[in-house]
């Protein structure tokens, strides 16, 4: 639910009639109760929602003595006193006085917690006060289930209340209840859980590293691959003639292996904490550029050139595509560039797109002889020769860029021929079945 939907205007009504949030909304949803609380303000307009109790009727039965006067207008008989709404509708009222009495109901009713949570951020000073001195009262644990809702309203101006309570409560709370958190759904949740069960070592280095491994949250890659090499002894700390640590190397091995080339950079970066610096070898051809720049950095602090490696590795080139990449990154502009033109010629497209992306680091593309490779068969390496031409776009003839854009020409090769007009200031000519 979310603002005042039909959904929410139903949950209104019915705890309005005496249902209770389980029964009308899922409570495990944080934004179903923050759509609860604005639903129940929205119903300034419905405020027979508010006073008129389930089945009553809407207006007082007549007495008998203003039916012998005559008398069955609204003012036969004085209205009576309205019933005081459900505790979960006071405590979202739209008078501040009604949500700050209600806040007394929260103490015998646990399940109101989440709207003693919202009331910590109220825009009124006595509500919120209250609120959070209730708040306080709680023990720690009581925070956890609540977790995802102190987070989604800490990004409000005055929601950090809440989330200080709950961040001390993680790092004195149980280390099981902190590590449960770690696998809930909400991202804020389990980043907010990890941060701190890093800071209070309740993860071993190579759980560090597995989870750094696996997960496609790069906040929390960065946060365990750091932690998980943190947490390896320097070379220098290791005494002399001792046998290397397992662990640490089941901790480098995790993360060298893994997807993301942040881990993957981390790791090799650690190679040389480790004093493993020769096994950076084999990543100067990785297909990321930061983690060849992390193996040159690993190889030239161990004392080793990597530049000869890179001509020895584009020997044999489509055994090791990056290496075409790393030899520009670090090349020499007269004696490696014929080499990486020589790459874009090659059979296999990964090893032409990165023999471009070698040319593109070492700033020797020429547009005559990397035009044609706009119409290669691989959309990736027509996507590297439409970056790497950019800059040159108003060099290239209008007439082979429009042809480049009729409308039997693969998808790459038109989206290539677009960006290139677009740059070189062009007005494209619209193809039938293009737009």
């Amino acid at each position: 639910m979310d603002g005042w939907d039909g959904e929410t205007m139903r949950a209104v009504v019915r705890v309005c009639e005496g249902a209770t949030p389980e029964e009308s909304f899922d409570i495990t949803s944080a934004d179903a109760w923050l759509a609860f609380d604005a639903g129940v303000r929205n119903q300034g307009d419905r405020p027979r929602l508010f006073t008129r109790p389930p089945g009553a009727p809407e207006r007082p039965a007549p007495r008998l003595l203003d039916r012998l006067r005559g008398r069955t207008g609204p003012r036969a008989a004085p209205p009576a006193s309205p019933p005081p709404p459900p505790p979960a509708v006071a405590l979202c009222h739209p008078d501040g006085r009604v949500r700050e009495a209600a806040l007394d109901a929260v103490r015998t009713a646990p399940e109101l917690r989440p709207l003693l949570v919202v009331r910590c951020a109220d825009w009124v000073a006595p509500v919120r006060e209250k609120a959070r001195a209730a708040l306080a009262e709680l023990p720690g644990d009581a925070l956890f289930p609540l977790a995802e809702l102190i987070l989604r309203l800490s990004r409000r101006e005055r929601g950090d209340c809440a989330r200080a309570l709950l961040e001390d409560a993680l790092r004195e709370g149980p280390a099981a209840e902190v590590l449960a958190l770690t696998a809930a759904p909400d991202r804020a949740t389990y980043r907010l859980a990890y941060r701190i069960a890093v800071e209070r070592g309740l993860l071993t280095p190579i759980e560090l590293a597995a989870t750094a491994a696996a997960c496609g949250d790069v906040t929390l890659q960065d946060l365990c691959a750091e932690a998980a090499v943190a947490a390896l002894k320097p070379e220098e700390a290791v005494r002399p003639g001792a046998s290397p640590d397992p662990d640490a190397a089941a901790v480098l091995d995790r993360l060298l292996a893994a997807r993301s080339p942040r881990v993957r950079s981390a790791g090799v970066t650690a190679l040389r904490r480790a004093g493993r610096h020769g096994d950076a070898e084999p990543f100067l051809a990785d297909r990321s550029a930061v983690v060849r720049a992390c193996a040159r950095y690993v190889l030239r602090q161990g004392g080793v050139d990597p530049l000869p490696l890179y001509r020895e590795l584009c020997a044999d080139p489509a055994a090791h595509p990056g290496a075409a990449a790393g030899l520009g990154e670090c090349g020499d502009r007269t004696t490696d560039a014929e080499a990486l033109w020589t790459l874009v010629e090659h059979p296999v497209p990964a090893v032409r797109l990165h023999a471009i992306s070698g040319l593109r680091a070492l700033d020797v593309v020429v547009r005559e002889r990397l035009t044609p490779s706009l119409d290669d068969p691989s959309p990736a390496v027509v996507r590297a020769a439409t970056r790497a031409l950019l800059p040159e776009a108003a060099g290239i003839p209008e007439h082979l860029l429009h042809e480049r854009s009729a409308p039997e020409r693969p998808r790459a090769v038109r989206v290539a021929a677009d960006r290139l007009l677009r740059a070189a200031g062009r007005q494209r000519r619209p193809q039938p079945g293009y737009w």
